[in-house]
């Protein structure tokens, strides 16, 4: 079953993956645009889905999450081998266009922070007591 989280990861970004190349070719562009990002929006509304319709068993559920904590580590490697000096280089338009995304995105934050109604806090983490602490070791040796 995890290995069809897995293979929704990978329908999802060979998806993203065909969307971005189109985009690139319609924008003009020799690159794919956006395709591991629309490949996690699809696998995110894939998923949603599915746990809506209760048809996204545990062990299925699992393969998702974990190719989720895979995901930002992939992104910062993809990030890392992108030519920035030929960017900055090629104009002042990428730049801008940087600096745009990053200020819209900024500016966003309060505007998302307001969607959904609001939930009672989380209770306050507690320390531990000694007699607490003794209590659980009992419980274990019982066992």
């Amino acid at each position: 079953m995890i290995l069809y989280g897995v293979a929704a990861l990978a329908a999802s970004v060979l998806a993203g993956t065909i969307i971005g190349e189109i985009l690139g070719q319609l924008l003009g562009v020799d690159a794919n645009v956006g395709g591991v990002g629309f490949g996690m929006i699809l696998l995110i509304a894939l998923t949603t889905w599915l746990r809506s319709k209760g048809k996204l068993p545990a062990p299925t559920e699992h393969g998702v999450l974990f190719w989720n904590a895979m995901y930002i580590p992939i992104v910062v490697a993809m990030a890392a081998i992108q030519n920035v000096y030929a960017a900055v280089g090629a104009g002042p338009v990428a730049l801008a266009a940087g600096v745009a995304a990053t200020v819209v995105s900024l500016a966003m934050v309060p505007l998302l922070s307001k969607i959904g109604a609001p939930s009672e806090p989380l209770p306050d983490v507690e320390e531990p007591t000694e007699e607490a602490e003794s209590a659980e070791a009992t419980e274990g040796r019982g066992r």
